[in-house]
């Protein structure tokens, strides 16, 4: 069974010309009242080099429950053995946790616009070391409508800029 439909948070590995990228997805009612993944925001081919570390920690050590009518089915080993392997496959979704979630959103805010490997490279291992708590509550500021000051914050605290 596919984790995504429990999974409250999920990353989508896209190919670019450049090479790899990365966008992030939150489940969410749509305007119908169904529960949808919905883009919340993408980074770019630097910004996803930078933060491999996170994101592979983030698809391996997510905790996705799926349904007791199928544990133990073959699917759900196939699915573990996919999220321990070192590579994130191009057009695949990944199910986060709530806690990971928060931090590879975080990251795909701060990261957008930001061109200096070094410094993302720094704001990916912070985020990665963060406090799932706190990440979320970051998240939840850099989802407002006006979150510029929250966004510059998180951009200072992490050392993404000077």
């Amino acid at each position: 069974m596919r984790l995504i439909r429990r999974a409250p948070f999920a990353l989508r590995v896209v190919e670019r010309k450049e090479g790899k990228a990365g966008i992030v997805y939150r489940r969410k009612s749509d305007s119908n009242g169904r529960d949808r993944l919905q883009k919340l925001s993408g980074f770019s081919t630097l910004a996803y080099t930078a933060a491999t570390p996170l994101l592979r920690d983030a698809v391996s050590k997510s905790v996705v429950e799926a349904p007791a009518s199928r544990r133990g089915k073959a699917q759900s080993q196939g699915d573990a053995q996919q999220r321990k392997s070192n590579s994130l496959t191009a057009g695949r979704f990944y199910p986060l946790d709530a806690d990971w979630g928060a931090r590879v959103a975080c990251f795909a805010f701060v990261s957008n616009g930001l061109g200096n490997a070094d410094r993302l490279i720094r704001a990916a291992g912070h985020l990665r070391d963060s406090d799932a708590n706190e990440a979320a509550w970051w998240l939840g500021m850099l989802t407002r409508e006006d979150n510029l000051r929250p966004l510059r914050a998180l951009r200072i605290l992490t050392e993404a800029v000077e």
